[in-house]
């Protein structure tokens, strides 16, 4: 998924955000694949990413398999304790097509607010304004005359998406108020490869600025974990040979560095699970269907790339909504 924010770079700061910005097209090409592979249903990604020329390796759209899963199921638990009074902001949210089926499951919230840098943000409007079964969901959700849309940001009654970048908190806080963000709502953040491009202090400053605003919340984290081995380093090679430069790791380290992280920047409580828990806590019958899909030969490599991975979650709830037992 895209991701919104990251360092300035010795090459300079357009070097580094564009290379950040390229995950987007990545990760969008990557769940196209999995889709088309019949892993989970998504009718709305083959409108945002290019059919893949090349063949993924299965342990890539496995792991895909665990994160759209779990990320979904912590949604949906969030909605459920809600009951569907509340927002959504996911954050570097790129092509993301969660807002579409969420109203197919009749499961949106008050409001679904995206946000991302502007060329990401252009990019999507685009899309959506050029294809139906994207727009007309928006307008179904629309009620009133305020519907606002320009190059950089979209506004209806259920949906918004805005051009921003996530180091700026007051520019950011400004352009959600005046999308109808309400801090009072139960708010759920979502985050998946975001807070590992931004610098230490930026990403502290994120988690720490919604911990004040939002009364009643929960945070969604997906990202990298256990980075200080051998092979965490050579992903961390890997993507830096691209000019991105995962520059959050230290948040990385270990799980607890990742409950850490929220507990010291303003949340009630945190749990992180590396992708092997995650891919194990998931309905076994739905695990057997997709492990038929396609034939693994190494196992070994996708659990190695799963314990590089987790899903944390932090949750605030001044309303006692039941939020901190939240759980996969």
């Amino acid at each position: 998924m895209a991701v919104s924010s990251t360092s300035r770079d010795p090459l300079g700061p357009e070097v580094s955000d564009e290379a950040v910005r390229s995950t987007c097209d990545d990760a969008s090409q990557c769940k196209r694949y999995a889709v088309n592979m019949g892993y989970w249903k998504d009718p709305y990604i083959q409108h945002f990413a290019r059919h893949p020329k090349e063949r993924k390796a299965p342990e890539i759209s496995r792991g895909y398999y665990a994160r759209v899963e779990g990320v979904t199921r912590l949604v949906k638990a969030f909605l459920q304790k809600t009951d569907r009074n509340c927002q959504i902001i996911n954050l570097g949210a790129g092509m993301d097509t969660l807002f579409w089926k969420l109203k197919d499951e009749d499961l949106l919230p008050g409001k679904y607010f995206e946000i991302d840098f502007p060329t990401i943000a252009t990019r999507k409007i685009h899309t959506i304004k050029s294809k139906p079964s994207l727009s007309q969901p928006i307008m179904e959700s629309h009620s009133g005359e305020s519907f606002l849309i320009d190059s950089h940001s979209l506004d209806s009654t259920r949906y918004a998406i805005i051009g921003a970048d996530l180091r700026e908190l007051h520019k950011l806080e400004e352009a959600m108020k005046k999308c109808g963000l309400d801090p009072e709502l139960p708010t759920l953040l979502m985050a998946e490869c975001v807070l590992v491009y931004m610098a230490p202090e930026n990403s502290d400053a994120l988690l720490r600025w919604v911990a004040d605003v939002f009364p009643t919340a929960m945070f969604i984290n997906y990202e990298q974990v256990n980075m200080s081995d051998r092979f965490g380093q050579i992903m961390i090679d890997n993507l830096q040979s691209r000019k991105c430069s995962l520059i959050g790791v230290e948040a990385c380290l270990s799980l607890d560095t990742q409950r850490q992280r929220f507990l010291q920047n303003g949340w009630e409580g945190a749990h992180a699970m590396d992708m092997v828990e995650v891919y194990n806590a998931l309905p076994p019958e739905d695990v057997k269907r997709i492990e038929a899909l396609e034939f693994l030969d190494e196992k070994e490599l996708l659990e190695q790339l799963m314990l590089h991975y987790c899903l944390s979650w932090a949750t605030k709830d001044a309303q006692d909504l039941g939020l901190l037992e939240i759980t996969l």
